[in-house]
């Protein structure tokens, strides 16, 4: 599986509060620090694999079927698309 950002959602840190938003016409979502450094890999080359080997460089307990977990519930958010 493949992730990578809706065509309509971009990735956006927000000096002012601190955090990272995921903007999307309607809406705003706002990131915990975890989903946002998932989002930030998904770039439409990384597997998910990949991508839970280089969060294992910041976080020690990161299994691929929560990586997996949170990336299928924003695809069906329409937030991600996966391939």
């Amino acid at each position: 599986m493949i992730p990578r950002l809706a065509a309509h959602v971009a990735l956006h840190w927000q000096p002012a509060r601190g955090t990272w938003l995921l903007t999307r016409p309607e809406s705003v979502v706002v990131l915990n620090e975890t989903a946002a450094d998932i989002l930030t890999l998904c770039d439409g080359v990384r597997d998910v694999g990949e991508i839970t080997r280089t969060l294992r460089r910041s976080y020690s307990d990161v299994e691929p079927a929560e990586v997996e977990e949170l990336l299928a519930d924003l695809a069906r958010q329409r937030l991600v698309v996966l391939t």
